[in-house]
């Protein structure tokens, strides 16, 4: 398999020291885990999914090392949001959606996709970790460290200036100006909106009263998807979004630390690799639905992260597509692509998670 990254090796020395387990270099076909499709099991054909904007360097990257692999199978993704990425997958207009939070029953949406899948349940299947950056853009400021409450006051519009007392509290030696704040959201149904709710409500209760969602219900100036709070963001001094850490430093924003209560925490691989070993499974059997632990206090874990699920029918695909799904999704979860994560802004399964990922797609049929 062809990866294009040229930090490979570097991803791989990350991995390495997060635990990951090792792949052979054999093109063994029966290694659910390993590099990815060999050639005998590359099915031909189209594969269509939709949704998650988070995992869109993720995605893009791994379709098109796939491609290398598999130049017989074509896969297209269309990152229109989770929300979206839901709905065409429960209308059968795609054959998988991206989503940042697992299917919600509350909304009907396991029941409505098993019926899609052929009265065959779907699972959620966790593929990339997504750390979420408070990303911004403020003139001199190189270190900025937010607690949940400084966060949810500023993203509420409590908050409106830099150089507000409880900002200054927990950054004593930055030079911070005076000027306003401007907030960038999401407009659309975000997963991303729904993760970040998540943590501003679990770490800072009293200054998010908000239920979490997709919806954003804060303050702020709204833009579509990621690529569009970030150019926000990029375009305005003083602006601050949150965003996939991919999409920030792409566009070379400031990323602040976040102290949960153990201290400042910087966003790397590290950081988020620990932060989800605080996860715990919720879906049943082959349903890999986590329970992130947003309001932990763990010393040197990065709290702020979605987790992007690509949501598959069980069974309930013609053969082919079942076939080209199967194949996608284990190069897409395999050790070797996932080693290249870290270069692309992302973190990998912690090793225990990427086998039971490689397990359940295995099981798809």
């Amino acid at each position: 398999m062809t990866i294009k990254r040229v930090g490979r090796f570097a991803g791989v020395a990350l991995v390495g020291a997060l635990a990951l387990t090792a792949c052979g270099s054999d093109n063994n076909s029966n290694d659910a885990a390993g590099a990815g499709a060999s050639s005998s099991s590359c099915p031909s054909g189209t594969l269509n999914g939709e949704g998650s904007s988070a995992q869109k360097n993720a995605i893009d990257e791994a379709i098109a090392s796939f491609g290398d692999t598999c130049s017989a199978a074509k896969v297209n993704y269309n990152p229109t949001g989770s929300g979206a990425g839901i709905k065409q997958f429960i209308a059968a207009q795609v054959d998988f959606a991206g989503s940042d939070s697992a299917l919600n029953a509350d909304k009907g949406e396991p029941a409505d996709a098993a019926k899609r899948c052929k009265n065959n349940p779907a699972w959620n299947l966790p593929m990339v970790t997504g750390p979420i950056a408070v990303a911004y853009k403020l003139a001199g400021v190189d270190k900025l460290v937010v607690t949940p409450e400084v966060a949810a006051n500023i993203f509420s519009g409590k908050i409106t200036t830099w150089n507000d007392p409880a900002i200054a509290k927990v950054n004593p030696d930055a030079n911070l100006p005076s000027s306003p704040i401007k907030v960038f959201f999401r407009s659309d149904e975000s997963g991303t909106t729904e993760n970040f709710t998540k943590w501003l409500h679990a770490a800072a209760p009293a200054a998010w009263t908000s239920d979490p969602g997709k919806k954003w219900t804060g303050k702020g100036e709204g833009k579509e998807k990621s690529a569009g709070v970030t150019d926000g963001v990029t375009n305005t001094e003083g602006g601050i979004t949150y965003v996939e850490w991919s999409y920030a430093k792409d566009a070379k924003l400031g990323i602040a630390q976040v102290d949960n209560g153990g201290g400042p925490v910087e966003l790397t691989a590290d950081t988020v690799a620990k932060s989800v070993q605080t996860a715990t499974q919720v879906g049943t059997g082959n349903d890999l639905a986590l329970k992130l632990d947003y309001a932990t206090k763990e010393p040197g874990a990065y709290p702020v992260i979605l987790v992007t699920y690509e949501v598959v029918c069980s069974k309930g695909l013609e053969a082919g597509q079942t076939a080209l799904l199967k194949s996608f999704l284990t190069h897409f979860s395999g050790t070797e692509f996932q080693a290249t994560l870290p270069d692309l802004g992302y973190a990998p399964l912690p090793a225990d998670l990427q086998a039971k990922v490689a397990a359940a797609v295995a099981a798809i049929n």
